[in-house]
């Protein structure tokens, strides 16, 4: 058994070493990862503090950040008075349980030991990094990398500083020189940092840092939005642009001018945009999904990948994985690895290629009871173990709030709830029960909502307009089973005003299952002018309160056309609601994001489309034959449409 990072089973079949070696591979790209963003996190909040420390009269958290770099350090944190603590490796089977332990008494054990971990630092010299003619390519004079493990370049016409970069080889788990970690490139390397691409054969470059945040430049853009640009000798023009969620994907064809003979190259760059700006991402799963991908697109035969942030430290990149230095500024990015792990031991690759759905779908509802396999029931199950976190509903909980509730139990979390501005002199004017979910390209893409009771239809209308959606979907009837659903929030016909807010129907039409309606929505404020805006309701008939609908067609068409519609009229959120705003509103959004994956990559992933929204709301889709109906839509999908089909 390895430390904690490499964990190993004392099973010696073949099949458990693959499994090791599959959970060992993608946390060691992980571990490579997190270190970049660690220590921009890190690098950050110690300039915030040199900057406090200037102005050590103003009392506030500045806002600025200091810009004198040549006179940066690093600081290493302090280690424990009492030295390091022995550790012993964690059998995977124990590893929930270990991490529920850490967790307890707010992480004091996870404090402990990430306290007494050992530096373990490589030495090393840094002749070539501080030469004088060197020091203006480097954004830090001590984030330097060893001169035993740096990236030498080609000297350009016999000028020896022109072998020089701010980047260094690191091994991986079973390869030599598997990465290159390189600084974010400054404006006056570029050129070189392009020439390294092209030398080393990289076919990967991956960017853990957005180019500004917060107003200041993190790095400098290195490659052209569109069209071509050369970079001294290196032409580079973009191929593809690819916007996610969790990461953008470039693709670019680079050639080198000055070896004209030679063949251009596809160049992937990965660029995760998920990371925010203190802490940790709520979940792994993004960072699990970023880290397959750049396995995926990287060659069997190219160079080294390529990993940059802004920074760079190479002394503490040049570790065994097995333990983190004492850059790691804080205990939630320690704690962060741990569920990563976790989440990759429990639940491991769920990701289908289209053309292995069939056998999939087979394969779950026929498997015989002696076979080692997770049918859709199994996988569903594993769900539960997605907590519901009631610490995080503190603001719906509130009585004034909880009377706003349908279902008491489906009200949303803190972190994503929609907001609406507050009512002069009211309080808790600002709260809906209404969430935001994140789409298959874009954050927030959804709102996920009840349907409005009577003296929540005002504040239903208000997130309308506030939110500028153009879209609503209603997945449910006015009334089912002689029971009131939804309030009709509505006019049949003519005009209808809720507080400041004038709704006015244009149009109602019936196409299949779906009824359109068009609104004129009209936001009357005192004696300002009037603020119009259309708003289209997509309401589908086909969905019985208990149950699903009786063919997937259906959802399909429904879901292209709310796709047209956000094209026509800009990609603002889209109000999705059932009644409670959780089973049927919860299928609808996993159906769109799973669909548009489809499309775009050929894969889907059921289970953890919907993991990730019962991380977003409470309950989203509640039934076995609610995650069954997805699976079931996919493959309609795939034999309806002939693009697809050969997927099989």
């Amino acid at each position: 058994m390895l430390h904690v990072f490499c964990v190993q089973s004392t099973d010696s079949t073949e099949e458990n070493n693959l499994h090791k070696d599959l959970l060992t591979s993608m946390l060691i790209l992980l571990l490579v990862f997190i270190i970049f963003i660690l220590l921009a996190g890190y690098f950050f909040r110690f300039r915030r503090h040199r900057k406090a420390v200037v102005n050590s009269g103003d009392k506030k958290m500045p806002n600025g950040i200091l810009e004198e770099q040549e006179q940066q350090r690093v600081m290493l944190l302090s280690r424990s008075p009492s030295g390091p603590k022995k550790y012993f490796p964690i059998p995977v089977e124990n590893l929930e349980e270990e991490i529920r332990m850490r967790s307890a008494d707010e992480g004091k054990l996870f404090r402990e030991e990430f306290n007494s971990l050992t530096p373990g630092y490589v030495q090393g010299t840094f002749e070539m990094a501080n030469k004088e003619e060197n020091r203006e390519k480097n954004r830090y004079p001590n984030i330097l990398p060893y001169d035993h493990s740096r990236v030498i370049l080609t000297q350009i016409d016999g000028v020896s500083p022109s072998d020089y970069i701010n980047a260094s080889y690191i091994d991986g788990y079973k390869e030599k020189n598997k990465f290159i970690a390189a600084q974010g490139p400054k404006q006056e390397t570029v050129n070189d940092f392009w020439r390294m691409i092209w030398e080393q054969k990289s076919a990967v470059i991956v960017m853990l840092t957005n180019l500004k945040e917060r107003k200041e430049e993190k790095c400098y853009q290195y490659w052209p939005d569109q069209g071509c640009w050369t970079y001294g000798n290196i032409r580079v023009s973009v191929e593809d642009s690819i916007v996610l969620v969790d990461y953008t994907i470039r693709k670019f064809c680079v050639q080198s001018l000055h070896d004209g003979c030679k063949a251009p190259r596809l160049v992937t760059q990965l660029h995760f945009t998920s990371w925010p700006d203190f802490g940790v991402p709520f979940t792994p799963i993004g960072m699990l999904k970023f880290l397959k991908k750049v396995k995926t697109l990287n060659p069997a035969h190219a160079g080294p990948i390529v990993v940059h942030c802004r920074y760079v430290c190479f002394r503490f990149l040049a570790l065994q994985y097995a333990y983190l230095a004492g850059f790691c500024w804080f205990q939630m990015q320690y704690s962060f690895i741990y569920q990563a792990l976790l989440e990759y031991y429990l639940y491991g690759d769920t990701e289908l290629d289209v053309s292995s759905l069939e056998k999939h779908l087979q394969t779950s509802h026929n498997a015989a009871p002696n076979l080692v396999k997770i049918g859709l029931e199994e996988e569903f199950k594993k769900l539960t173990n997605v907590r519901i976190m009631k610490e995080n509903m503190r603001t719906g909980n509130l009585p004034a709030n909880m009377k706003k509730a349908r279902v008491i139990q489906i009200i949303p979390y803190d972190f994503n709830r929609v907001i609406l501005s507050m009512k002069r002199g009211q309080e808790y004017t600002d709260y809906i029960n209404a969430s935001f979910i994140d789409g298959y390209r874009q954050k927030d893409y959804f709102i996920a909502t009840q349907g409005p009771l009577p003296h929540t239809v005002e504040d239903f209308w208000r997130m309308v307009w506030e939110w500028k959606c153009h879209t609503i979907v209603m997945l449910t009837e006015v009334q089912e089973r002689e029971q009131e659903k939804c309030c009709q929030y509505w006019p049949s016909e003519g005009s209808v005003t809720h507080g400041e807010i004038t709704v006015e129907i244009k149009n109602d039409s019936l196409l299949d299952a779906i009824s359109v309606r068009d609104f004129l929505v009209t936001y009357n404020q005192g004696n300002q002018e009037k603020q119009s805006r259309l708003v289209r309701q997509f309401h589908f008939h086909g969905w019985p309160e208990i149950g699903i609908p009786a063919e997937g067609k259906g959802m399909i068409d429904l879901i292209a056309a709310v796709q047209k519609q956000q094209q026509q009229t800009g990609n603002h959120p889209i109000t999705v609601h059932c009644s409670a705003g959780a089973g049927r509103t919860g299928t609808f959004i996993a159906l769109s994001n799973i669909l548009e994956r489809v499309k775009a990559e050929g894969l889907l992933d059921v289970f953890q489309a919907v993991k990730s929204l019962r991380l977003q709301r409470p309950h989203m889709v509640q039934t076995l034959e609610q995650y069954e109906f997805c699976y079931r839509v996919v493959q309609d999908f795939i034999d309806i449409f002939s693009d697809y089909a050969n997927f099989k």
